[in-house]
């Protein structure tokens, strides 16, 4: 009789360390896609099941000489990806030091007043381009900034013309560097975005215009940027420059683009989900 207790006993305990090891993987999984929503990180990974999917297919239809490829493939990024999610891990490791990792995450704000957030971000670059004050307004899209949004001053603010406005004005704590718009808020001031490499720009475009590019080549983000020296609105997107664009042509574009990545983010909505 005491066996049988004993059996049961350490069956039950099995049983609770099985469960507490289950939760804490899934915990740790659970903060670790936290850590990466927001980031290009997801675009590689989406890029990573492609390569595991297209390799898994190849030796099913015994294609032996792609399937050889795409091993090779595999077995080179194994070595490459502490490269290329180096900013995700350095992130990770400073929050993990920094005691942030089990901090409750901030809430991933939707673009619900998408015209409004436009009309404010048009009449603002209107305002600057008529003082000529330099400026650069990223708004964000499917592509998360957050490692770039680190970089600056956190507000989360309501987005508004006079705010904008008030953030460039010369001589002012965040007034050096972009603004990033998700949504109808204002994420961060005062941010640092990488530079075009693109040798084509024209010599005349100064670091302002060259990093509204930059941000547009490793995102989808929109970058609207005012000259300081012209006063003319630029429009960044996907590493194209439109430049002097007058209000209506501003407005136009924007929510143009806008509309374009919510319905294709509508369309796959269910494959991303």
């Amino acid at each position: 009789m005491f066996w049988e207790q004993l059996k049961a006993l350490n069956l039950d305990l099995f049983n609770i360390t099985s469960i507490i090891d289950i939760l804490l993987v899934a915990f740790v999984l659970y903060r670790l896609a936290l850590l990466i929503k927001g980031t290009r990180a997801v675009q590689l990974i989406k890029g990573l099941a492609v390569l595991l999917v297209a390799t898994a297919l190849s030796s099913w239809l015994h294609l032996y000489t792609f399937h050889w490829l795409l091993r090779q493939t595999m077995t080179a990024l194994v070595v490459a990806l502490p490269i290329v999610f180096q900013p995700e891990l350095r992130r990770a490791l400073e929050k993990l030091g920094g005691g942030r990792f089990f901090a409750t995450p901030a809430v991933y704000m939707a673009e619900d007043d998408r015209s409004r957030t436009v009309q404010e971000v048009v009449r603002a670059a209107c305002v600057l381009s008529r003082t000529r004050t330099g400026a650069l307004m990223v708004l964000e899209r499917t592509t998360g900034l957050e490692e770039y949004m680190d970089t600056g001053t956190r507000i989360e603010g309501l987005v508004s013309a006079e705010f904008l406005v008030n953030i460039f004005v010369p001589k002012t704590p965040l007034h050096d560097g972009a603004v990033i718009i998700r949504g109808d808020r204002v994420i961060a001031a005062a941010c640092v975005l990488p530079l075009t490499m693109n040798a084509d720009i024209g010599k005349e475009l100064g670091t302002r215009h060259r990093a509204g590019i930059g941000i547009t080549e490793v995102s989808d983000a929109l970058a609207v940027i005012v000259s300081e020296e012209t006063g003319t609105i630029s429009l960044a997107v996907e590493g194209v420059l439109a430049r002097n664009l007058d209000e209506s042509t501003l407005a136009d574009r924007l929510n143009g683009a806008l509309q374009l990545k919510q319905g294709r983010s509508l369309a796959f909505f269910w494959l991303r989900k």
